[in-house]
């Protein structure tokens, strides 16, 4: 359906506007960052809006400071269709590399003079730029790929960031009690399925350093499990709940070092180079298109479709070698603010 669109090496003319397709999840919304800063820097009268298909990444741009407008294509259609539907753009972008009819049916009807995607199937009709890169370039690069398509000017690196969003008097207190550099951070979540690992698990995990001082991160469906992983262990920090990513990151960036099964914690560790242990389940393009950038960083990646089946003996010995490699730390002091969370 619709008109077939005309190739085209590069956008010709001025930028002044350009909207953006947004993938589903947090980890896409984390590694599209860098694009828009580069956006913002490159074109900074520009306008950049962001078309989301879920409620999180909807509520994540539209805290970005860099993002002009934010639309929800399957919610809040009123203002989609009379607000956004009549626009015109220069640059319409879709980020996915893999045909999606949510992504295929937006790329046509809206207006705009120049698209582009990424070379796959259905893909040459739709758009006038496609991008070709080999298998498994990372996310990122992918996103950055764009400015090839729209400018002469030579590719930039920005590093990935979380918007600013509210941070709970609870979560602000904590944060400023907490020692920059002396905690290291646990998460228990998942965002995807085979992407636990047991509470024995993580209950031995601690057992196995005692000298070392944790903070456990989880999603808000898992207090109860955080709650009772931190009770018994006198080696890790009581945490209040967070309820965004902006104060998981606040959190994140005064750690030494982070574990995580593949989550978005992993990205969110890049925004600030926090060191990082991540657990990875079996699947190459995971564990290469959405790899950690922190710069010190181990990836264990599981013989299964579940990190369950990382051995306890590697997932210790790594935190071990990773933790010896960083520069040696003070004990965290017993602040009255600890002792209220502990008791």
């Amino acid at each position: 359906m619709g008109k077939r669109r005309k190739p085209a090496t590069l956008f010709d003319g001025q930028l002044k506007s350009i909207v953006i397709l947004a993938r589903e999840r947090y980890g896409d919304a984390i590694m599209l960052t860098p694009l828009i800063a580069t956006l913002r820097k490159t074109y900074p009268e520009a306008s950049i809006s962001i078309v989301a298909f879920t409620r999180i990444i909807f509520d994540f741009f539209n805290a970005d400071a860099n993002i002009t407008a934010v639309y929800h294509a399957k919610r809040d259609l009123k203002r989609y269709l009379f607000e956004f539907f009549p626009k015109k753009f220069d640059v319409l972008f879709n980020p996915k590399n893999h045909p999606s009819t949510h992504f295929h049916i937006q790329s046509l009807i809206i207006r705009a003079k120049y698209k582009v995607s990424h070379r796959n199937t259905r893909h040459e009709a739709l758009y006038n730029h496609l991008i070709d890169l080999g298998p498994g370039a990372h996310e990122s690069t992918r996103n950055l790929a764009l400015m090839g398509a729209i400018s002469n000017s030579p590719q930039q690196h920005a590093r990935p960031y979380i918007p600013q969003m509210p941070v709970s008097n609870e979560i602000a207190t904590f944060i400023e009690a907490l020692p920059t550099g002396s905690y290291t951070g646990i998460n228990i979540s998942a965002g995807t399925p085979g992407g636990h690992r047991t509470f024995d698990q993580w209950a031995e995990l601690i057992r196995n350093f005692p000298e070392e001082r944790f903070v456990i991160f989880s999603a808000p469906g898992e207090i109860a499990e955080k709650r009772k992983l931190e009770k018994p262990h006198g080696n890790v920090l009581p945490s209040p709940s967070t309820q965004n990513l902006y104060e998981v990151w606040q959190i994140v960036k005064k750690l030494k070092l982070l574990i995580t099964p593949d989550t978005s914690l992993v990205h969110i560790a890049a925004c600030s180079d926090t060191p990082l242990v991540a657990l990875y389940r079996h699947n190459p393009a995971d564990s290469k298109e959405f790899s950690p950038l922190s710069t010190l960083q181990e990836v264990i990646v599981s013989p299964t479709p579940s990190v369950i089946d990382i051995e306890n003996e590697v997932v210790t010995t790594a935190l071990g070698r990773m933790l010896a490699s960083l520069p040696v730390s003070k004990t965290p002091p017993k602040s009255n603010f600890f002792q209220h969370l502990n008791n």
